[in-house]
């Protein structure tokens, strides 16, 4: 099967390898195999990357039919990197829900979508675009956040944040007060603003921090340099 989101419902080992790549500051390419193992390409020290379907390529993608054996290329120009399909596929290269007709610019979290496989284009040290403005990874646009709430979310991402050593579970309550000099009922009442703008709400109580911790890493509402 394949897959056209592939940070959806990642799991916490595969955030952490993602925020690991993350650190390096160079940009990488993230997708799913049709069985469903997530894989990180880093683009340092290459010029050109094609993706297809064979040992030809770069970046190989099997078992999605609707992938050509070349489908589409990545190139390094003047320091940014371009995606480019050039009647390479069959069935067309989209990135963002776009049909390539010519070469494209790739912004950080750009979804490149090919055959029914999307790969997702990070670039860590460039500036995000505005919330209001950009879908990231293709899902649904970053809420908005007061001053006070996007600085509980970063405390609740700190230890997965800034080259420490992960902890098995995002920042405590207390431990985000005594961050921010607040009581542990105000913290409480802003995670719960929280939970229910990123949609973790429904979950189980003590699925709720985790969640939340891995939907603002991935999509963006966090990063490493917030740490």
């Amino acid at each position: 099967m394949a897959h056209r989101v592939p940070t959806l419902n990642q799991s916490a080992v595969e955030l952490k390898r993602q925020v690991e790549v993350e650190r390096d500051g160079e940009p990488f390419l993230v997708y799913r195999e049709p069985a469903g193992e997530q894989r990180v390409v880093p683009l340092t020290g290459r010029s050109r990357l094609v993706i297809g379907r064979g040992d030809a390529v770069d970046l190989p993608i099997e078992g999605d039919e609707m992938v050509s054996r070349l489908h589409a290329e990545l190139e390094r120009v003047g320091g940014a990197w371009v995606v480019t399909d050039d009647g390479l596929s069959s069935n067309g290269t989209f990135v963002d829900g776009e049909q390539l007709q010519t070469r494209h610019r790739l912004h950080d979290r750009d979804l490149i979508l090919v055959g029914e496989t999307g790969i997702l284009y990070r670039d860590p040290v460039a500036t995000p675009a505005p919330a209001a403005t950009r879908t990231p990874s293709g899902g649904p646009a970053l809420p908005t956040l007061g001053d006070v709430q996007r600085k509980v979310l970063i405390e609740l991402c700190r230890p997965l944040l800034g080259g420490r050593s992960y902890a098995a579970t995002p920042a405590s309550n207390q431990t985000i007060a005594e961050a921010l000099f607040m009581s542990v009922g105000a913290v409480k009442a802003n995670l719960r603003a929280l939970f229910e703008k990123f949609g973790v709400d429904d979950l189980p109580q003590n699925e709720k921090r985790a969640a939340l911790a891995e939907q603002a890493l991935s999509r963006g509402a966090v990063h490493p340099g917030d740490g």
